[in-house]
């Protein structure tokens, strides 16, 4: 039997969108990925350390870029959080 695929919404791209952006402001300073988790990625999201590392490798999937038609349903701010 085939695995059935899901399909991923805009909210779930866009989560993993934030969580590459946090990875990569973070990655050159000298912390360990763990910690990176740890610090940053597990207060604000609450995902665990595997998801973590799925959502990293998940980020050069081009099934999960967000399409540029979907990006003006939100507006963002400077730090790429959408505006209330």
């Amino acid at each position: 039997m085939g695995r059935k695929r899901r399909r991923r919404g805009i909210s779930y791209k866009k989560r993993v969108a934030d969580v590459n952006r946090i990875y990569d402001e973070h990655a050159g300073s000298g912390l360990s990925n763990r910690e990176i988790w740890r610090r940053f990625v597990y207060p604000a999201y609450g995902i665990s350390e595997r998801t973590f590392y799925n959502m990293l490798k998940g980020a050069y999937d081009p099934k999960n870029k967000i399409p540029d038609d979907m990006l003006t349903l939100f507006q963002f701010d400077e730090d790429g959080n959408v505006k209330q």
